[in-house]
């Protein structure tokens, strides 16, 4: 099974800039859920109760992505802005541009390139982090062997040691990218001089910030 990691951003952020005399304000959070994504864009809507528009869009995940022109005409705001975050991979992640009107006509292509603009600059400023699939793994071996095995896990680089389970038999567990799993147990398997294939235990994701 192939598994792809997903980019977050690695912070909340809010950026400002002037267009035509125009305000336009990104705000930009990660989100858990589609709830918190519209808990979110009520709240940015509450703080700038008095501005002339606020657009949004959010994606959480390939079904849960929406997005809200907030009275701009059709297509100029909401989409745009969605499609940016699509193209930067982006997941678990919410975003509202707020407008306050200067007076200056855009016209339809001023308006993509105003909102799609805020929202590359607000991921510019929140940056990425990759969100990569570890496993946790575990294997066992006679006391008497345990301890030339741990300081032979030590030499390497491709796993994290954890918690090591003393009992009749010795069980060490790993954490891993779930990709570096058969480099794993060849190296084990190699360096022990024996087969040596862990079993997986669980698994969770971890942001690394890129």
């Amino acid at each position: 099974m192939k598994y792809m990691n997903k980019l977050v951003p690695a912070k909340d952020c809010r950026v400002e800039q002037i267009i035509e005399k125009s305000k336009f304000i990104c705000s930009l959070k990660k989100v858990n859920s589609e709830v918190e994504a519209q808990e979110f864009i009520k709240t940015i809507k509450k703080e700038y109760w008095d501005a002339t528009h606020n657009c949004s869009a959010y994606l959480v995940n390939d079904l849960a992505q929406r997005s809200s022109d907030d009275g701009e005409p059709s297509g100029t705001a909401g989409l745009p802005m969605l499609e940016v975050l699509r193209k930067n991979n982006l997941t678990e992640v919410a975003v509202v541009v707020t407008r306050y009107f200067g007076g200056i006509k855009l016209g339809a292509g001023g308006l993509v390139r105003a909102y799609t603009n805020s929202v590359v600059q607000g991921i510019e400023e929140a940056g990425l982090a990759e969100k990569v699939l570890m496993g946790r793994y575990a294997f066992s071996c006679g006391a008497d062997e345990a301890g030339k095995i741990l300081n032979t896990l030590y030499t390497q680089s491709i796993f994290s040691i954890g918690d090591i389970d003393y009992g009749e038999r010795v069980t060490f567990n790993l954490l891993m990218p779930v990709t570096s799993y058969n480099e794993a147990e060849e190296w084990l398997t190699d360096s022990l001089q024996k087969k040596i294939s862990p079993e997986k235990t669980g698994e969770e994701f971890k942001e690394v910030i890129l």
